[in-house]
């Protein structure tokens, strides 16, 4: 039996935006190359790293639930 639950979304733009932050800075701030953080940004990842989302939040100044929304 397939269910649909839903999916999570990572959306950084909006963050991003507020906080008047490039993909450059982000990078040089978390220690992302850009192929990795264009992933996030564009949410085209396969698994999510934890530490990742930790060092994104800490750049951003945000919580978790800014960048990831969950769509049933």
């Amino acid at each position: 039996m397939l269910t649909n639950y839903g999916k999570f979304i990572i959306d950084l733009a909006p963050i991003m935006k507020k906080k008047e932050m490039s993909k450059n800075k982000l990078c040089n701030l978390t220690g992302l190359k850009f192929n990795a953080l264009q992933r996030y940004y564009k949410n085209t990842l396969k698994r999510v790293d934890l530490d990742i989302l930790a060092r994104i939040c800490f750049a951003l100044e945000c919580n978790i639930n800014d960048i990831i929304k969950y769509i049933p």
